[in-house]
C-alpha cells in the first residue's frame, strides 16, 4: 500500500527521506479545535484526524497523521500566535525540563457500498527535554529569525544556530515532529498485515 504523508510539516517530510521512506503528501487542514482535552490526548486525537483526512481523501493509501504538542508543568504550548508570544514561552522554558509528545496514527480506507475507514495504528511518543538558560537577548535573537512561529513550544530542537537544548531523554526525532523508530516499525508491522 502506498504511503500518504497527511501533514504540512516540512520536519515530518524530510525525516521520512532521510529515512527512505517513499510517500506522498497532503495538507490535512487546520488542526481539529479540542478544547476539552489536554497535552497528549488532544495530540493523539488530531493525529487520528489527520490520518483518516488522509485515509478518506485517497482511498487505497496508507495515510500517515501526527501531532505534537510541548508541555510545561501541565501546561500545553501549542505554535505561538506571534512574536510576543514566542519570547513568552522561551522565557517559560528557559533553565527547565519539559515534556513533548508526539502522537500518529496509520488509516486506511477501502471500497465497499459505503467506504469504510480502518485504523491500524495510534501510538504517542514522549519525550523529555532540558532547556539550558537563556538570556533575554538570545531569545529575542531567536525569535527576529522567525523559526519559532511555526513550531510547538516556539522552538525547533534542529535549529542549528542556536543551541537552546541542553539534552533530550527519549526520542530525539520525536522532538524534531515524528519518532522516526517507533514510525518505521508501526509501518513495517502494518505492511505485514495487510494485503
Amino acid at each position: 500500500m502506498p504511503l500518504l504523508l497527511a501533514s504540512a510539516s516540512p520536519r515530518r517530510r524530510q525525516l521520512l527521506r532521510r529515512a527512505g521512506v517513499r510517500f506522498r503528501v497532503w495538507n490535512p487542514g487546520e488542526d481539529p479545535p479540542l478544547p476539552h482535552l489536554g497535552s497528549w490526548q488532544a495530540a493523539t486525537l488530531s493525529a487520528l484526524v489527520k490520518a483518516c483526512r488522509g485515509a478518506a481523501a485517497f482511498p487505497g493509501y496508507l495515510s500517515l497523521g501526527a501531532d505534537t504538542v510541548v508541555v510545561l508543568g501541565g501546561r500545553t504550548l501549542g505554535k505561538p500566535r506571534d512574536a510576543a508570544e514566542a519570547r513568552e514561552m522561551l522565557a517559560a522554558l528557559s533553565g527547565r525540563a519539559h515534556e513533548v509528545y508526539t502522537a500518529f496514527g496509520l488509516a486506511a480506507s477501502f471500497p465497499s457500498p459505503r467506504r469504510k475507514i480502518a485504523v491500524f495504528w495510534l501510538e504517542v511518543v514522549r519525550s523529555e527535554v532540558y532547556f539550558r538558560r537563556l538570556s533575554a537577548t538570545e531569545i529575542a535573537e531567536y525569535v527576529a529569525t522567525g523559526a519559532p512561529l511555526d513550531k510547538a513550544g516556539a522552538y525547533g530542537i534542529q535549529d542549528p544556530s542556536h543551541k537552546l537544548v541542553e539534552r533530550v531523554r527519549g526520542s530525539y526525532y520525536n522532538v524534531v515532529g515524528l519518532p522516526l523508530r517507533q514510525v518505521l516499525r508501526a509501518l513495517r508491522t502494518v505492511e505485514s498485515r495487510c494485503p
